[in-house]
């Protein structure tokens, strides 16, 4: 990633200061910062905590490290969990203010789990989707169907810090399991998408020819049994254990 500091740098106590003074929260409210730039990954998290928490979750002012201007961390991790720790550590140490971090990516059953943490980099370059897609095509061109099993994975890490200066984590997972295809299929979403056939399937596709694939539905579809969502509604015991309730 870009503009990234080594995990094991601290960062300077005038930078510390800063970011510190920066992630102040309101009044009455706890400050949750999710470590990433993506602002749009805020909506659906304040959607889930709406509903999951009721009144309580306005005590919860959540807004991204981008917002802040905070560095992305090296993610040297070899899991999921473990890029996801990096990251809401990072944030958390920074701030002072409780951390929310995900990492995801695509699990292929016949290919030992790759691409795994690699996923948005499996043919080389970070994020070139279409390279992505085609590689993974290419090394599965001879798998029949019936050996096609795989599943997006979202590791979510809530990093705490407490009144002695530890940190208290928590990690969850959530898996949305299904199928690869043959070739792509679909417009929406992005990464693996158009080749993913998510086993659960909306209402509507009982009147399609073919089952959906996670770039024929909806972001709204899709997000109902995604694995991001099925990660976020886990981690919500700890944020109202760790954060409403403490």
């Amino acid at each position: 990633m870009t503009d990234a500091m080594p995990i094991n740098a601290a960062p300077s106590n005038a930078a510390l200061a800063d970011a510190s003074a920066a992630s102040a929260p309101a009044a009455g409210r706890t400050r949750l910062i999710v470590a990433t730039h993506n602002e749009g990954k805020l909506v659906e998290i304040r959607r889930v905590l709406d509903e999951s928490l009721g009144d309580d979750a306005a005590r919860i002012d959540i807004v991204t490290a981008g917002s802040l201007g905070l560095p992305d961390p090296v993610e040297d991790g070899v899991t999921f969990e473990q890029n996801a720790l990096i990251k809401a550590r990072d944030v958390a140490r920074r701030t002072g203010c409780a951390a929310l971090a995900d990492d995801s990516g695509l699990i292929v059953d016949v290919m030992g789990n790759a691409p795994g943490i690699l996923s948005a980099r499996w043919a080389g370059r970070h994020g070139d989707d279409a390279a992505n897609n085609a590689l993974l095509l290419a090394q599965m061109a001879d798998i029949p169907d019936g050996h096609r099993g795989a599943r997006f994975v979202c590791a979510m890490a809530l990093v705490v810090p407490a009144a002695d200066s530890s940190l208290v984590e928590r990690t969850v997972r959530g898996e949305m399991p299904g199928r690869l295809l043959h070739e792509a299929h679909g417009a929406n979403g992005f990464g693996y998408d158009p080749l993913f056939v998510p086993d659960d399937q909306p209402d509507r596709a009982a009147n399609a020819v073919e089952p959906l694939t996670s770039a024929d539905m909806t972001p709204q579809e899709k997000n109902a049994i995604s694995h991001r969502g099925k990660a976020i509604r886990a981690i919500v015991p700890a944020i109202e254990e760790l954060l409403v309730r403490r």
